[in-house]
């Protein structure tokens, strides 16, 4: 069982690659963000936590997404591996994860970087709130606050993951397809 993680700032395109990776591989793509959404439209207690704290341009704790995702992992034992996208987002989650995985006899295989400039980060995610209504996409400010918090919350999981050797960057500047064929490369290899 392969398990890839898909990371990059806001508007990078992990889960549009994911679903790709999805496609071609056979994995179960957990997107916390998607999870989260549930949660909220759902009108949960833990939807209620979530938005205010999102809307805000805030990071979920980490014991609330962690417990998301394992659930997740429990409950689909049959399909070929995992591409986890928008997860772990800090040093403490992927410790806590790593953790968790090894409990399971699992590992992560690889880290997949989609690097793209803060400009365009902006442009992305303006364009993405026209097309699909995200509330949270639309103000300049909270995308702003998101661009710092991956920045300062979020990047130092290079480091982290280049220590274990499992971290790889790929461009993400071009087109769907070009990324996803430098994804694929990079699958294959892993």
């Amino acid at each position: 069982m392969k398990h890839f993680i898909i990371f990059g700032p806001p508007g990078a395109g992990k889960g549009t690659q994911a679903k790709l990776m999805v496609e071609k591989y056979n994995l179960r793509h957990i997107s916390t963000g998607d999870l989260l959404r549930a949660e909220i439209k759902a009108g949960t207690k833990l939807g209620k936590i979530a938005k205010a704290l999102i809307d805000d341009g805030n990071l979920v704790p980490d014991e609330i997404v962690l417990r998301m995702v394992s659930n997740e992992i429990v409950q689909n034992p049959d399909v070929s591996g995992f591409v986890f996208d928008g997860f772990p987002r800090t040093t403490t989650q992927a410790s806590s994860f790593d953790y968790h995985l090894k409990s399971l006899g699992m590992d992560v295989n690889g880290v997949i970087s989609i690097i793209i400039s803060d400009d365009t980060v902006r442009d992305r995610i303006h364009h993405r709130a026209l097309i699909e209504d995200r509330k949270d996409d639309m103000n300049d400010e909270i995308i702003q606050n998101r661009i710092v918090t991956y920045h300062s919350k979020t990047e130092p999981l290079i480091d982290y993951y280049k220590k274990q050797g499992k971290y790889h960057e790929i461009d993400g500047e071009g087109t769907i397809e070009e990324i996803f064929d430098k994804i694929s490369l990079l699958i294959e290899m892993l």
